[in-house]
């Protein structure tokens, strides 16, 4: 097998000094795109550090953020990782395979890591460079993480153009302060 790198057309070019940029055509997985880009076009190396946290949380819970559901509300691994955290059981948030043959502080420590990157504001997200020092030393101190950017499907929505009672799953971008919400539907 020979692996082969595509960039399926979202690979941009930067100038040398150039850290961010804004675009009309928005492609990419809802849950993994970070908030401005999702609802504005602008991306930046932050954009990059929100899809790694999405995927660290991922990993620490063997659950995909794109096909998340928990029966207690909760729309998206962002969110229900957030919720634990600010109830004070992060370590609800591990994979029951892997939560007896961890230790437990570096898990915590990785989940709280997966929080900052996920911030809503991309200047609260650490740089890269950060976050190998936080991820390789435990002698740097992690800032506090606030509520994240979130993002979620709805599974379960009525869909307007249906008459029938079935229900349909509706993609629903929402920001923290519910300032903007957008329902896409299919044409």
């Amino acid at each position: 097998m020979n692996p082969k790198i595509a960039d399926f057309g979202m690979a941009r070019i930067f100038g040398m000094n150039q850290t961010e940029e804004n675009t009309s055509r928005i492609v990419g997985t809802y849950g993994y795109m970070s908030p401005e880009y999702a609802m504005h076009g602008q991306y930046s190396m932050k954009s990059d550090v929100y899809s790694f946290g999405v995927l660290v949380l991922e990993i620490i819970s063997g659950k995909k953020n794109s096909s998340f559901y928990q029966t207690d509300g909760a729309h998206d691994l962002v969110s229900y990782a957030w919720r634990l955290w600010s109830n004070g059981t992060p370590l609800d948030l591990v994979d029951p395979i892997i939560v007896d043959n961890c230790q437990r502080n570096e898990v915590v420590r990785c989940v709280h890591i997966g929080l900052l990157c996920v911030q809503e504001d991309p200047v609260e997200r650490p740089p890269l460079s950060t976050i190998v020092l936080m991820l390789t030393s435990n002698t740097v101190t992690l800032p506090v993480p606030r509520q994240p950017g979130l993002f979620f499907q709805s599974r379960l929505g009525k869909d307007p153009l249906d008459s029938d009672q079935f229900t349909t799953t509706k993609s629903l971008l929402r920001s923290v302060d519910d300032a903007s919400i957008t329902d896409v539907y299919p044409r």
